[in-house]
Parts: C-alpha cells; structure tokens; sequence
C-alpha cells in the first residue's frame, strides 16, 4: 500500500494565469456627445490654421472664413474642454494642437522687419476710405477738414461724390487721380501734390494711381480696391490683388498703396502683396493690426480689417487712428508718416 501511494505522481503545481488587461470603459452617451460636440468644433479651426500654414487662401468658403481667424479659438478652445471632460486622450491632444496652431496663426502678421533710414525730410498725414456708393461722402468732408491730410484716397465714390469732394478742396487737395464712375466702380485720389505719370489697375472697380513729388522725392501712390471674396469670385478676386502685387513688386522707389483690400493680413493674397512690394502695413507696425474697420453696418460689429495704408521702408508711422463715417461700412484709417531720405 505504502508503495501504490509512493507511485502516485504528484500533481503538477499550479500556476496563476496573467491577469487580462481591462478593457476600456465605454463611453458613456453622455460623454459619447461631448466627444462628438469637441470633434466638431475643431474642423473649422484645423482647416483655417492649414491654410494658413500652407500659405493659401483655397476656395470658398476658406477665404470668407479667414476674415474671421482670430475669433476660431474660442471654439478651438472649447474642444479642448469637452475633450477633456469626455476624457479622451487623443482628442483631447488633438485639440491641444488645434488651438495651437489657430493661435499662431492669428498673431499679428509681419513679413520681416524693415528699418527706414534717413533724415525724416517731412511729415505725410494719409487718409484711406471707403465712402459706400458716396452716402459717407459728408462724413468724409467733414473728417478732411478736421484733420488736414495731404493725401486722401476714396473707394466707392461716384461722379456725385467725386465732384463734391473736388470742389470742397480745390485750395487744399488740387491734383486728382479718378476714375469716374457710378456706384463701387467710382474713386478718387486727392493729393496736395502735383500728380504724374496717372495710371489705373485694370479691375472691375476704380484703382487709379499716380506719382507725386513730396520734399523732392517722387512716391508712387496707389488706390486698391479689389473685389470681395464673394463666393463665385474668388478667382477674380485673386487676381485683381495679384494686378496690385506685380505694381507693387515692380516699383522700387518710395511707395504708399491704400484703399480698401477687401482683404485681411489672414488672406495669403495680402501677405503677398506685402512681401512683393516689400511693404509694410502701417497699422502692423503702429501694433494696431486688429483694429477692425468692416463691417460697420448692421447687425454684427466689426470684426476684421481690411482697410490698409501699406508703406515701403522709405516711411515711418508716427501715429494711426480710425475715424468712424456715418453713412459708411467702413472705418477710415488716418495715418501719420514720416518720409525719409538720403539713404
């Protein structure tokens, strides 16, 4: 008996099995929403933030939604805080990254910096606006009195209001550059300077230009107005900036290009004009590069600039304001410069 027990063979030890890895709670619906609501809210913000990466303005509805770049953080930024509450790893980095990338995307924008140099020889007082088919052509009259420009460039003035503006500074701002024409299509350059060398940009809307002389030096002045980037007209629009971008890049004197861009610093169209010209936007460099001018009419406040005075290094800004004009949808912008030489 001893020995069947001894023949017995013992049993083999036994060994505890590897715990399994525990599966992931599953979302909650609740959370499931929350994840789904942060997802949604970033496609905007991730697509605007590559284009502006990428350095183009695409098709619509892209270059309509640049104009409103720096207010997309707010929902980049709430993502971020379902994601987190959804509890989601990757989302939750995911919109990190977003928010991010749409943040610096609406730093203020500068091609590089541009020192002028030289003596200042004299001050130059620059005002740009946009009158909206001449209503704001009183306004205007009234703001050209105030402050004294010596340069005045008008978009979306009509023979109504080119007569008008004309006659009231005839003494003042005697030499003019225009196209006459009603509706958008009408523009005016007033300038206390003896005009040259008038030419106009082909576009659908006014954008004349001319030389003047200002202390001995001769300034090529420019009046942009292209077209808004209405869907169905992007491509026009490019392209009108694009006509602004080679007059600006084969230029290499002084140059002062203002008007209504109907363009942002979040636009690649405007940035190109800026770096083919070397210019600077003189609101950039007075750092009031997010004052909005448009729209000033109906139901939502400004929220984007899109109303320029861009400069070449021959200039330095002394000063920069925006004067509000009943009867427009634009702010002016009302810039002081000083005109450098002897470099």
């Amino acid at each position: 008996m001893d020995r069947a027990l001894a023949a017995v063979p013992e049993p083999p030890p036994v060994t505890s099995a590897a715990p399994a890895a525990p599966e992931p709670p599953p979302l909650r619906p609740r959370h499931r929403l929350t994840a789904w609501a942060a997802g949604l809210l970033l496609v905007v913000p991730a697509l605007l933030a590559g284009c502006r990466l990428l350095d183009t303005d695409a098709i619509t509805p892209v270059p309509q939604l640049l104009s409103l770049l720096p207010w997309f953080t707010v929902p980049a930024g709430l993502a971020v805080l379902l994601a987190a509450v959804a509890r989601r790893r990757v989302l939750t980095f995911t919109a990190v990254v977003v928010l991010t990338a749409t943040g610096w995307a609406a730093l203020p924008y500068q091609p590089q910096l541009v020192t002028a140099y030289g003596a200042p020889l004299t001050q130059v007082r620059v005002l740009a606006a946009n009158v909206e088919y001449g209503q704001a052509t009183g306004a205007l009259t009234e703001t050209i009195r105030r402050e004294r420009p010596q340069l005045v460039f008008v978009s979306e003035c009509d023979q109504v209001c080119g007569h008008a503006l004309t006659t009231a500074f005839a003494a003042e701002l005697p030499h003019h550059a225009s196209v006459d024409a009603g509706g958008s299509v009408g523009s005016v350059l007033l300038s206390a300077y003896p005009l040259t060398d008038e030419r106009v940009i082909p576009a659908v809307m006014g954008m004349p230009g001319a030389t003047a002389v200002i202390a001995g030096v001769p300034v090529r002045l420019q009046l942009a107005h292209p077209l808004p980037p209405m869907p169905g007209q992007v491509d026009l629009w490019k392209r009108e900036l694009g006509r602004i971008e080679s007059t600006a890049r084969q230029h290499t004197g002084p140059l002062l290009v203002a008007g209504d861009f109907n363009a942002s610093q979040d636009h690649a169209a405007f940035r190109s004009v800026l770096r083919a010209g070397r210019l600077q936007d003189a609101a950039r460099l007075a750092d009031a590069s997010r004052t909005p001018t448009w729209p000033m009419e109906g139901p939502l406040p400004p929220f984007v600039q899109i109303d320029h005075v861009l400069v070449s290094r021959d200039f330095t800004v002394r000063g920069i304001r925006f004067p509000d004009l009943a009867g427009s949808d634009h702010r002016a912008v009302l810039t002081d410069l000083d005109l450098r030489g002897g470099r």
